[in-house]
């Protein structure tokens, strides 16, 4: 994928100054993409590209972002909707307000972005690529909120590739467990993937870049599995 050639284009990754998004926006920019990312507070490090403060629940700070983003380089080619996540939470205990935030991030802030994104893409093209999770067909416990914005997240792609397409498409990555910096999972967790092991950051920025390339020009509406297969049935881990 490092051979995939971005440069003149430009590429906003949401959520991109740290973690999974960090690696997404480099990875664009050594294929030689402008690239610009966005969080809510200023990072502690600098960032890769052009760093814009954002918060992605609000329309009008999306608006924002996408005209900074024209300003600085008079287009805009590929959205990563990246920003998201949520810590576990007890369904019969979480109050109303961390649900609500919970849906905003994960689903109603990849909308607003993407809807200030066709504004401009409308006209001379480009790709939106939204970051899911496992957890939108295969919720785990403490997960309520994540996993229905997520599942929301899944069929918003669709709806929106039919909308939007052929100008701009816009397709998903339903990711599984990925090692980051703040690791929580184990060896023991890697075992249960048929792959053998758990995802890394990079094997997500790679197929965003395959997403955003045009290579991909005929896939739009697309879910592109990225998850080493899943997870093995704990009947068969107990059983085998």
């Amino acid at each position: 994928m490092a051979a995939l050639d971005y440069t003149g284009r430009t590429v906003l990754v949401t959520g991109g100054t740290k973690g999974i998004g960090r690696v997404i926006a480099e990875t664009f920019g050594k294929a030689g993409a402008d690239i610009v990312v966005c969080a809510r507070n200023e990072p502690p490090q600098p960032t890769p590209g052009l760093f814009v403060r954002t918060d992605v629940r609000d329309p009008a700070s999306c608006r924002a972002l996408v005209d900074t983003t024209l300003d600085h380089f008079g287009r805009l080619d590929v959205l990563i909707n990246n920003a998201g996540g949520s810590p576990d939470a007890d369904a019969a205990t979480v109050s109303p307000r961390f649900f609500e935030k919970i849906v905003a991030l994960n689903l109603l802030a990849p909308f607003y972005v993407s809807q200030a994104a066709y504004d401009v893409m409308k006209n001379r093209g480009g790709s939106i690529v939204n970051i899911g999770s496992v957890s939108a067909t295969d919720p785990q416990p403490g997960t309520a909120a994540y996993s229905a914005a997520k599942a929301g997240l899944l069929t918003l792609t669709k709806a929106l590739a039919l909308e939007w397409g052929p100008s701009v498409r816009v397709n998903h990555i339903t990711a599984g467990l990925i090692r980051t910096e703040a690791d929580r999972y184990t060896e023991q967790t890697a075992s249960l993937i048929p792959a053998g092991r758990l995802a890394e950051p990079a094997d997500i920025a790679n197929a965003c870049l395959y997403l955003g390339s045009d290579l991909a020009s005929y896939v739009n509406g697309a879910d592109l599995a990225v998850h080493g297969g899943g997870e093995i049935p704990a009947r068969y881990v107990m059983n085998p």
